[in-house]
């Protein structure tokens, strides 16, 4: 994990405990911020420090040696995802990009001159879904749509959720993984992937060859809901994950659960398919 950071990043990071560690923020000379626990500490050459000018300061040379890590060493390869500013890692760590973007026409071309990194460690955290399990699919699979700001744990949350039901339902489980984040980590014995497809193609060409009984998916785009409520409709449940905290605002309410957050990972409210809390 995060074999891509630059050495100097590798040595600070090195000295914490990685299942701590959510994000690493690296911004080109300032603080090295890393997110432990839900909270933001800089990081010195020797793990967390107290004051933020004591940590380390990357440099400009050291985001770009680590972002060229992090694409295989082949920029040309990730080119696309480059454009929709993130790249997925090896491991499955996503590592968000802040630069100028260069436009041809309304059509991005690239982006040049990175200065920041958002790095996303995922966690495959065994039981975290247990309280979304037992709340939603006592009686029997439906269609659940978890809803939070970003880095409230959306993604382990449905990781975990899916094992659980490939390990207690046994159904066959279409795991959609539009950016390669999802599915690092293990989502049970009778579950199959689909990597780097956008929601629609995935959703489509998953129904038509697989035969699933759930798929899930993360971050959840106004264009997307098109393909999960043709999937409902079709008869296939869907689990999913959107960048909101209101069930006011899901634009297509296609789901028979919706689950609030309340915190890094904590369920919050659940609601039915009408919008009214459940106990």
């Amino acid at each position: 994990m995060l074999e891509f950071l630059s050495p100097r990043l590798k040595e600070a990071v090195g000295h914490i405990d990685l299942s701590r560690l959510y994000e690493l923020r690296v911004r080109a000379d300032k603080p090295l911020l890393a997110n432990l626990d839900g909270a933001f500490v800089p990081l010195g050459r020797c793990g967390p420090v107290r004051r933020a000018q004591d940590a380390v300061f990357p440099t400009a040379e050291e985001v770009e040696e680590t972002l060229f890590a992090a694409c295989g060493y082949s920029v040309h390869a990730v080119e696309n995802e480059l454009r929709q500013g993130f790249v997925t890692a090896q491991e499955g760590e996503r590592v968000g990009i802040a630069g100028t973007y260069v436009y041809e026409g309304r059509e991005v071309l690239s982006v040049r001159g990175i200065t920041s990194l958002c790095i996303r460690v995922p966690h495959a955290v065994e039981g975290c879904a247990e309280a979304i399990y037992g709340r939603c699919l006592q009686e029997g699979l439906c269609s659940v749509l978890l809803l939070s700001p970003p880095g409230w744990g959306k993604t382990t949350l449905l990781r975990d959720l899916a094992r659980l039901v490939c390990t207690r339902m046994g159904v066959n489980v279409l795991v959609s993984d539009e950016r390669g984040e999802l599915s690092a980590g293990d989502l049970g014995s009778t579950s199959d992937i689909i990597r780097f497809a956008d929601k629609r193609t995935a959703f489509t060409a998953g129904m038509r060859a697989m035969r699933p009984e759930l798929i899930v998916t993360d971050e959840l785009l106004t264009e997307d809901y098109e393909a999960v409520r043709r999937a409902v409709e079709g008869g296939v449940n869907v689990f999913a994950s959107a960048h909101l905290t209101r069930f006011e605002d899901v634009p297509c309410k296609v789901f028979s659960r919706y689950v609030v957050l309340a915190g890094l990972g904590r369920v919050g409210t659940v609601l039915d398919g009408e919008g009214n809390a459940l106990a």
